[in-house]
């Protein structure tokens, strides 16, 4: 399936304002070329047919500019290129990637163009028949961040079972995983399949979201197992160790790479009542709580863009910098654990969803009687080394 998104470039010097908080790619002897920059391969597949969309901000090309690092976003390239668009499908934080966490997306029409933007995280996390019956071919293009509860790769399953039930194709345009470099965390208990993590991999799974479609493809991971029709366009110069810094923050509380390489530890504190930065500048980057005692370091989480209503709102929190920690190889369990001893019995500190984002009720219950670290570890390696297993199976890149 092809999910196309497109979207004049007026709108997109609001994406880029609003995005480029990031550091170029990094430059190694030979740079890194994402996909969608791959128009020889791909672009010949879409002659012809009805394309839709499925992008956002993070769906754009690098043009040629030794001087100047400058982008044209997907759709444009698709429109110069003379490819009939018909449609958009947006994920989380919607097609503009401004959207708080978890908010109900409406969809829209693109004032420029008539294109219909159709949300699926709105009314319907999955494409209808309704909605493909005028397509031939759906396009993927989202930058992910290799972490199970960040929901694009739950908006790929989504798009791809739908595809599948409709004999559409989907193409895939690769891109960096920025945690490619490591395998790690519990493994999703399929009882707590949602939204947050819809298949058994761990918390953080070391593939591309290209390999990860073959992999939900290949373990029939789909409704009633259909496969889809998929078609992955590689990476160039990509290894799973490649240094990548993202130029466009993939949403809105991801602002830079120092962010994502914490997101897959600071993430559990989703489902408690710590504030992990939103509401500030440093999100995914310090971690504190109005209830903490006094301590040298404290903010105070504020609405801002992409948090309308932090943790914590307007109060004088106290917590942890973490925003000059060294990159992570492994996930990190001390900010969590630390934070619970923290919290006083008054407060209750595991939540509604604080199973549902670590994928097994054993982490809480490990963290409530005082297993150390290195043992709760060592509990998850016989899933991890099963998965790696089946991981294996599926890596594009070395």
């Amino acid at each position: 399936m092809i999910s196309l998104v497109r979207f004049k470039s007026t709108y997109l010097i609001l994406f880029f304002s609003i995005c480029f908080s990031f550091t170029s790619c990094a430059q190694n002897s030979t740079e890194i070329e994402v996909a969608a920059n791959r128009t020889e391969l791909y672009v010949p597949l879409l002659k012809g047919k009805r394309v839709a969309v499925v992008a956002n901000q993070t769906s754009t090309i690098k043009k040629s500019n030794q001087q100047k690092r400058t982008f044209i976003h997907l759709i444009d390239s698709l429109l110069s290129l003379n490819i009939n668009v018909q449609k958009v499908f947006s994920p989380e934080h919607g097609f503009r990637g401004k959207e708080d966490a978890g908010a109900h997306v409406k969809d829209g029409i693109d004032a420029k163009t008539g294109l219909p933007i159709l949300s699926l995280h709105g009314k319907s996390k999955k494409p209808s028949a309704a909605q493909l019956k005028d397509i031939d071919i759906v396009i993927f293009d989202i930058q992910d961040v290799g972490v199970r509860f960040y929901t694009y790769i739950s908006t790929l399953h989504y798009v791809m079972e739908a595809c599948a039930e409709n004999n559409i194709p989907v193409i895939v345009l690769d891109r960096p995983n920025p945690n490619g470099h490591y395998v790690d965390g519990p493994v999703l208990e399929p009882k707590h399949s949602s939204f947050l993590g819809k298949h058994p991999v761990p918390v953080v799974y070391g593939m591309t979201i290209g390999e990860y479609g073959q992999m939900i493809n290949g373990e029939k991971w789909l409704k009633n197992k259909v496969q889809s029709s998929l078609t992955v366009i590689p990476l160039k110069n990509y290894s799973h160790n490649s240094e990548y810094s993202l130029a466009i923050r993939p949403s809105p509380n991801l602002p830079n790479d120092i962010s994502i390489n914490l997101y897959p530890s600071l993430g559990f504190f989703e489902g408690t009542p710590i504030n992990a930065g939103r509401g500030t500048e440093f999100q995914f980057q310090r971690y504190g709580a109005s209830f903490f005692q006094k301590s040298d370091f404290s903010y105070t989480p504020k609405p801002n863009f992409g948090s309308k209503y932090p943790k914590h709102k307007g109060k004088l929190c106290y917590g942890v910098d973490l925003s000059t920690t060294k990159k992570l190889s492994a996930l990190n369990l001390k900010w969590l654990i630390d934070a619970y001893q923290k919290t006083p019995k008054t407060e209750k500190f595991f939540g509604k969803t604080f199973t549902i984002h670590a994928g097994t009720e054993k982490l809480q219950q490990q963290i409530e009687k005082g297993i150390p670290i290195e043992e709760i570890k060592k509990s998850w390696q016989k899933d991890l080394t099963a998965f790696k297993k089946i991981r294996k199976k599926y890596l594009i890149y070395e």
